[in-house]
């Protein structure tokens, strides 16, 4: 069994431990929910101080000059860009992932009108996140379409002749497992689909070609991996092929070609900036803007192949231990092969614990300092423990401890006291 001291010889030669000084991280605690909601970057207050003390108290409206306030958008999205596999240009920070995705599933399903009419479904997996379908839901009524819900194994044999766009999450936010984007996007096109992906958990986690997979949109959010703080904006790309046949149907004055000619009409701008809506939220895209920062500080030790190797490194210790030291306790959610996993590791309890625990595990285990969640179950799936691994602030020393906790809520039954038992209001 791997040991506590090989944990800090690992760590000790990790070429990415530097990256952990970047973040603000609370004393004594492990955070394993970057996942929900990523980590706050060391420089991020000061810039967001800056932004409201200097550049809106003291320059007021002159911001949106002198700060370059109208631009921030895209130059934040430009920073993703090559987190994604997408290029200069083609991404956009704005509004939020649900609503993004509305615009882009708007735009695809136009497309398809044009290009193949008749195709009207929607396909999309059962266990996807319930915003992309409940959003996807909405939109079917509202245009007469179909949404179709299949399990995973069953996604190929559902692209048949009507359906007109396959949208689905990257890594599924339940399990951590993660789809081959490449084929699933050439299966898509083979069938005469377009693709749509949320990269809600595979951006900043795992890497990610949208343009080597030769995918036709997608999204994100801001506020996970990216680091960019709660609420912070989410991101929009469509390929270039797309991007200037269809102008979004949220069709506000930040996306005109003119906005401030102040003239009745729209017109889109050229491009993704199309994508924008209403007035974008300048101090919250500042502190994602600076949070960025950090994955370009990244690029110096390996960028996103170094985070990634790390990132299968601490997941795999993380399921080696949970199952030596919780033998029988829990099932692993979460593929073990790393090409289908992403940057997460979900168990569920097994019949040796108390029916419903799950929630309780979890809830103990942040009184002890480890931050992971809990997603519910239902008559289909299990209740899931979900633990994030984010490897610009891990180390393989804070997995190694945070099982030793998993270990000692068994142990001592801390799943059972009444003060874990009490749900509160966010899970």
């Amino acid at each position: 069994m791997t040991t506590l001291l090989d944990c800090q010889q690992w760590d000790a030669q990790d070429p990415l431990r530097a990256l952990r000084d970047l973040f603000d991280l609370p004393q004594g605690v492990i955070y394993l929910d970057g996942n929900s909601l990523g980590a706050l970057p060391r420089a991020v207050p000061a810039r967001v101080a800056q932004v409201v003390a200097e550049e809106w108290g003291r320059d007021l409206i002159q911001s949106w000059n002198s700060a370059g306030w109208f631009d921030l958008p895209r130059r934040v999205g430009d920073k993703i860009a090559p987190l994604i596999g997408a290029g200069a240009g083609e991404v956009v920070a704005t509004d939020t992932t649900s609503t993004n995705l509305y615009k882009v599933l708007s735009a695809a399903l136009h497309v398809a009108a044009q290009d193949a009419p008749g195709r009207r479904t929607i396909v999309s997996e059962r266990s996807n996140f319930p915003t992309d379908l409940y959003i996807a839901e909405a939109l079917c009524k509202e245009r007469g379409c179909t949404l179709k819900l299949v399990e995973p194994h069953e996604i190929a044999a559902s692209l048949g002749a009507d359906v007109a766009v396959l949208m689905l999450t990257h890594v599924n936010y339940r399990t951590g497992a993660m789809h081959d984007m490449a084929a699933v996007t050439a299966a898509a096109h083979a069938a005469g689909a377009l693709m749509v992906w949320d990269l809600a958990h595979s951006a900043g986690a795992v890497p990610v070609d949208l343009t080597g997979a030769d995918a036709d949109y997608a999204v994100g959010c801001g506020y996970k991996y990216l680091n960019g703080g709660p609420g912070a904006p989410a991101f929009v790309w469509a390929h270039p092929r797309h991007v200037d046949r269809f102008w979004q149907p949220l069709a506000g004055w930040w996306g005109h070609a003119a906005p401030f000619a102040f003239i009745p009409g729209y017109q889109p701008a050229a491009g993704i900036a199309r994508f924008q809506c209403g007035t974008q939220p300048i101090v919250s895209l500042s502190a994602l803007d600076c949070a960025l920062d950090v994955f370009a500080e990244a690029e110096r030790f390996g960028g996103m192949a170094a985070l990634r190797a790390k990132s299968l490194a601490l997941t795999d210790v993380f399921i080696e231990w949970v199952g030596q030291l919780c033998p029988g306790a829990f099932t692993l959610v979460t593929p073990r092969e790393h090409a289908q996993r992403g940057s997460q590791v979900c168990l569920t309890p097994t019949e040796q614990l108390p029916a419903g625990s799950a929630y309780a595990i979890v809830q103990a285990l942040i009184a002890r300092g480890v931050v992971g969640d809990f997603r519910a179950g239902d008559a289909a799936q299990p209740d899931i423990l979900r633990f994030g691994f984010t490897p610009l602030y891990l180390s393989h020393e804070n997995v190694w401890q945070a099982v030793q906790a998993l270990r000692e809520v068994l142990l001592n039954q801390e799943y059972a006291l009444p003060q874990f038992n009490r749900k509160l209001a966010v899970t």
